[in-house]
């Protein structure tokens, strides 16, 4: 999905921050080498050279990367992708971060411009322009600010993929001994039918849990015992039929479905 203009909005914090950080402790550093008269004219000229290549370098090389996404993003689970579904590609990321310039920087310096010989309405006047660009992800709707316009790129979403549980985990420990189902039983359905069989189970409606029990002990010839319901049943023999795949698969042997005859 498109992600909202507040996680983009974080994930630029925690990237500024990190910039920021980095330069601080660069600075302490480069002062800590040079002690004298003239360490704080190094430390200054350090300090100018790191912030030019974070400046220009730091938002281009994370997305250039395999993940497309800086630290920022990524702790935000955000990545830049192309717009028209192809690869992103270097000329996309690097035109999208040439606009930061217009978009974040230069709007940094008028806002922290401290007059002097500048004129306040000529402070004020860039603020409004810029401000345009900060704000142009609120006013489209796929969040798309002045870089993301020209290089062909937006930026999304992906949720964290969970992991379901495993439907033979809860089983109970006489179950195998309850349904003792037999090799031919078992080899009458494939990996589709596998499959069909576990979602009927995760979505646990009544009606089709019925619908597919009877419709599979009719095909195994299964006779239906006073005690049995109709899950325990499905569970049972979902757990065997797919202990059953498993090793025919070991053997090289993969079933299909229930019309493949390997």
């Amino acid at each position: 999905r498109l992600a909202a203009v507040s996680e983009r909005g974080i994930a630029l914090m925690i990237d500024l921050f990190i910039i920021i950080g980095s330069q601080v402790a660069l600075t302490i550093g480069a002062a800590s080498l040079f002690v004298g008269g003239d360490s704080g004219t190094v430390a200054q000229i350090i300090w100018l050279l790191g912030f030019f290549v974070l400046r220009n370098f730091y938002f281009t090389l994370f997305e250039c990367g395999r993940r497309a996404a800086t630290p920022g993003k990524r702790l935000m689970g955000l990545r830049v992708v192309a717009r028209d579904g192809a690869a992103l590609t270097t000329d996309a990321v690097v035109a999208r971060n040439a606009m930061r310039e217009l978009e974040l920087y230069l709007p940094l310096m008028f806002l922290f411009q401290c007059g002097g010989e500048t004129d306040g309405w000529i402070i004020l006047a860039g603020i409004v322009w810029c401000g345009i660009f900060v704000l142009l992800p609120f006013f489209n709707r796929d969040r798309l600010r002045g870089g993301d316009l020209i290089a062909g790129t937006w930026v999304l979403k992906a949720p964290k993929q969970t992991l379901l549980p495993d439907l033979t985990t809860d089983r109970p420990a006489t179950a195998d001994a309850i349904f003792a189902f037999t090799t031919k039983q078992l080899d009458t359905y494939g990996v589709k039918e596998l499959q069909v069989l576990e979602a009927v189970l995760r979505r646990e409606e009544e009606t089709a849990i019925v619908a597919v029990a009877d419709q599979i002990r009719a095909k195994i010839g299964w006779t239906k015992t006073t005690y049995e319901t109709d899950k325990e049943f499905l569970n049972a023999y979902y757990a065997g039929l797919r202990r059953r795949l498993e090793q025919r698969l070991l053997f090289g042997k993969r079933k299909r479905d229930k019309h493949d005859a390997t």
